[in-house]
């Protein structure tokens, strides 16, 4: 896998990714977790979502999957969406335990 190709992740896609972790979801129940999980910080709107959902499934990372709502459209992490959010997860750790270690101070 080329992770150069994926990363870094755009603030978007990583809190797609990352919703989708946890269960599929549709694109609303997406919306939802997403704001639940930056704790209302970020809010994606349907336009921006729905285009990057259909990224993230030309790049594999996610797939469509059968739902019992045929009008929703319901989406799964794939094992390779799961790597490249980890990756991330971890390129970013790197980077705020280098900026603490540098004794940054706000």
């Amino acid at each position: 896998m080329n992770r150069e190709k994926f990363l870094p992740l755009t603030e978007t896609t990583y809190y797609i990714l990352l919703a989708l972790s946890s269960k599929p979801f549709h694109g609303y129940a997406i919306m939802q977790k997403i704001e639940e999980l930056s704790k209302g910080t970020v809010r994606i709107a349907a336009g921006t979502l729905y285009g990057a959902l259909e990224n993230l499934v030309k790049q594999k990372l996610i797939i469509p999957v059968q739902s019992e709502n045929k009008r929703r459209k319901t989406y799964k992490l794939t094992d390779m969406g799961k790597s490249i959010l980890f990756l991330d997860c971890e390129r970013m750790e790197h980077m705020v335990a280098i900026t603490k270690a540098t004794n940054f101070i706000i």
